[in-house]
């Protein structure tokens, strides 16, 4: 009810745009634009954990994308799932460029009280969006949200790098349906095989990249195969530039 009551707000009361606060458009040209994907490279944090897949990001976290970033996440601003989606939708085809099979977009999950605080799970939704675009664009893709947090974590806000990795050492695992939903696709189409599904690792922003390895160590050990890379909508600018990195997570260790 929540987050359908911000909703309704949104369309009928005038606010300015999420990113730069002018106009009464929730999303004006210039800021849409930064979310166009049409920068998006692979990143990498400055101590990228162990596991860490190659991370491919749309945009860098600052300005306009962060303010569009939270205003969707933490306010509720819910029709901005749309623009968040073709950034993310970029980072993905960056990610796996030419792929011929299917991508299965899987969200790094948040806690179930912040999801509640919120009224909306912004994760999921984006990587709907992200999905649509994608197909849309002729390319064949679906979200598995099929991570969950076997164990409480504490709030990741303020924690540094080797800390954030303790916090979440263990706490994701992949669902029992979340396994069988995944092997029924693996099935049909073996990852690796031309054709075959790949798995793509999606969120919002990474930073020190502690989540997404996590993510990609709780579907290892489900026995799903390697994920294929990860993406996310922003990263720190100065994660940017750094070419194409590997893409298998053992040779990640040490890039």
């Amino acid at each position: 009810m929540r987050g359908w009551w911000r909703e309704l707000a949104g369309l009928v009361l005038p606010v300015g745009c999420a990113g730069c606060g002018a106009g009464r458009e929730p999303l004006c040209g210039g800021c849409r634009a930064a979310l166009s994907g049409a920068g998006a490279g692979c990143v990498r944090p400055a101590a990228p954990p162990a596991g860490l897949p190659a991370v491919y990001a749309a945009a860098a976290y600052g300005g306009a994308v962060r303010g569009v970033v939270l205003a969707h996440k933490e306010r509720g601003a819910l029709p901005l799932a749309g623009a968040l989606g073709t950034a993310l939708a970029a980072a993905v085809r960056t990610a796996a460029p030419g792929c011929a099979g299917e991508l299965v977009l899987v969200p790094v999950p948040s806690a179930r009280h912040r999801v509640r605080a919120r009224g909306h799970d912004p994760g999921h939704r984006m990587a709907l969006a992200a999905s649509a675009r994608l197909r849309r664009a002729g390319v064949p893709a679906r979200v598995a949200p099929v991570l969950r947090l076997r164990r409480a974590v504490a709030d990741q806000a303020g924690l540094g790098a080797r800390e954030r990795r303790a916090n979440l050492a263990g706490a994701l695992e992949v669902s029992r349906s979340g396994v069988e939903l995944l092997a029924t696709g693996a099935a049909a189409a073996p990852e690796g095989r031309p054709g075959g599904p790949r798995i793509v690792l999606v969120d919002d922003v990474v930073t020190t990249g502690a989540s997404l390895a996590e993510a990609a160590r709780a579907v290892r050990a489900a026995g799903l195969g390697p994920v294929a890379a990860a993406a996310v909508v922003a990263a720190p600018a100065g994660a940017f530039g750094w070419g194409d990195i590997p893409r298998d997570p053992d040779r990640a260790k040490n890039p």
